[in-house]
């Protein structure tokens, strides 16, 4: 038999599908894939119920319905001073994941470059090289996971397209500052490069904190594409609502990989975001943002208490924290597997992020679940560590 595609072929399944089915076999509590255990708001669920009995349930626009169109370039508007024209600027798509896949393969060449910084959204890598690209790696090191800049001078060249940024980043929670974006945006303009920029967790950024978009600062806007997602906004990870935001040009590339994938979104599923985004955004985002942090600190308290070193966190649903203070002799896979077997609680190994090899003995939790299943993990892990 012929092989299939070996680009695609070598990655196998992902992390988060094994862990999660390890989880299931030993019925532990599963805080490796990054899903909220509670549905998102009642009043927006009923929304995309009323528009699926009331509204058309046929294809919509490729681009997207005007209505959410609209509602996406009025949010950003009112979120970060942005003027965007919702009939050139703004694309939706089946989910954030679909709109990274139709970025590269809109915009990358055999043979261009893409930087990319680990650790990174395991989609990034497999779909830059299927769309011909070659990627360069740039390595956030803990504790603090300061922006390696002589790293990233090394790594842009004359063949790079574009730089991946993803702000909130998972899986660290790192928030990039202005002086850090500062210094990437001078090295877009430098390199006449793009920025393909993973914003899905823009609503959840903690401590008082401000997510600032890269294709806000000066003369970024003709080089970024800005990415959402209404399944991270909204809690409602199934629904696979994604945007794009940026100057016609990079629309347009964007757009022509799109109609040739999934070509259109659930219109219930549009309509309803488009309320979402317009009547109740402003308010659910603050108590979103609220909600997880309390429970970052509740996980961040409870992991410290079993031995782990919880490292920083400013925003997503994901916590990194280090096994270092254990006796334990494998490594970080060996380790979450490890946990999901023997003591009954789900975790994903930092490794699964990155390319080079990754950072020593840590591993990610996500914390956006209910209080009660993360203070049973936490218990779960305090007796078979510490004895609490």
């Amino acid at each position: 038999m012929k092989p299939a595609n070996a680009s695609l072929a070598r990655w196998g399944t992902t992390i988060f599908t094994t862990m999660s089915a390890l989880s299931v076999q030993h019925g532990a509590i599963n805080l490796g894939q990054g899903f909220p255990d509670e549905e998102g708001p009642e009043w927006l669920r009923r929304l995309a119920a009323e528009a699926v009995l009331h509204g058309s349930n046929q294809y919509p626009p490729m681009r997207g319905v005007a209505e959410l169109r609209r509602a996406i370039a009025e949010h950003d508007h009112r979120c970060y001073g942005l003027d965007l024209d919702p009939d050139s600027e703004v694309l939706v798509t089946s989910g954030a994941t679909e709109a990274l896949a139709c970025a590269f393969f809109g915009l990358l060449e055999p043979g261009d470059e893409a930087v990319l910084i680990e650790p990174l959204y395991d989609s990034y890598l497999p779909v830059v090289e299927r769309a011909g690209g070659s990627a360069k790696c740039v390595r956030l090191e803990p504790p603090e996971w300061g922006l390696p800049r002589d790293a990233l001078e090394a790594a842009f060249s004359p063949r790079t397209k574009l730089l991946v940024l993803n702000s909130p980043q998972n899986p660290i929670g790192k928030v990039y500052d202005p002086d850090e974006l500062a210094f990437l945006a001078r090295l877009l303009e430098e390199h006449d490069a793009y920025a393909v920029c993973d914003e899905v967790y823009e609503h959840l950024v903690f401590d008082g904190a401000l997510h600032q978009p890269l294709i806000t600062m000066p003369n970024m806007r003709q080089r970024c594409l800005r990415i959402g997602s209404a399944g991270k906004s909204f809690s409602a990870t199934g629904w696979k609502v994604g945007w794009a935001c940026g100057v016609p040009p990079l629309i347009d590339a964007v757009a022509k990989a799109h109609q040739f994938l999934t070509f259109t979104t659930p219109p219930n599923l549009q309509i309803a975001v488009a309320a979402g985004l317009r009547e109740g955004g402003a308010g659910w985002f603050a108590r979103l943002a609220a909600s997880q942090s309390g429970k970052r600190d509740r996980l961040a308290a409870g992991l410290e208490a079993a031995g782990l070193r919880p490292l920083p966190c400013g925003g997503t649903f994901f916590l990194t924290a280090s096994f270092s203070g254990f006796e334990f002799t494998g490594d970080d896979r060996a380790f979450c597997r490890y946990l999901t077997t023997q003591v009954g609680v789900g975790a994903i190994p930092l490794s699964a992020f990155y390319r080079s090899p990754a950072p020593e003995r840590c591993i990610r939790f996500c914390f956006c679940k209910r209080d009660e299943v993360l203070d049973e993990a936490v218990l779960r892990l305090r007796r078979w560590f510490s004895g609490g």
